[in-house]
């Protein structure tokens, strides 16, 4: 199993950055793709970014393309996600997920393809 920790969310204002990190404990990330996804209010959890396991690949949600960018340390187990011209609707709060060890899916967007989940960081954006 893989124990998940997200941080360095916060309140910002639009326009403002932030810089997202996700440590792993427990089982190492090198073999798994790792994903970021935000839920606000009365919403569903959303697709924003995710990473394959040599964090050469990477992929991104068409609402953050161009402002997010993910990125990994597999030697610090962590993954990152640098939030520029952050827009108020990106006020949510966002998990970072990991896949199992060295699975493939069809659809990495989806949450379905991801067993492991943090406990979420706030990311609130002001207008």
């Amino acid at each position: 199993q893989v124990q998940l920790v997200e941080s360095g969310g916060g309140l910002v204002q639009a326009g403002g950055s932030l810089r997202l990190s996700c440590a792993a404990s427990g089982r190492t990330l090198s073999s798994r793709n790792v994903g970021w996804f935000r839920q606000a209010p009365g919403k569903e959890r959303e697709f924003v970014a995710r990473t394959s396991s040599s964090g050469m690949i990477t992929y991104y949600a068409d609402s953050v393309k161009g402002r997010f960018t993910i990125s990994r340390d597999n030697a610090k187990n962590t993954v990152y996600l640098q939030m520029n011209s952050l827009k108020p609707e990106d006020t949510a709060v966002y998990y970072c997920a990991a896949t199992p060890s060295g699975y493939y899916s069809g659809n990495y967007n989806s949450p379905t393809s991801y067993d492991y989940w943090g406990q979420g960081t706030q990311v609130t954006v002001s207008s």
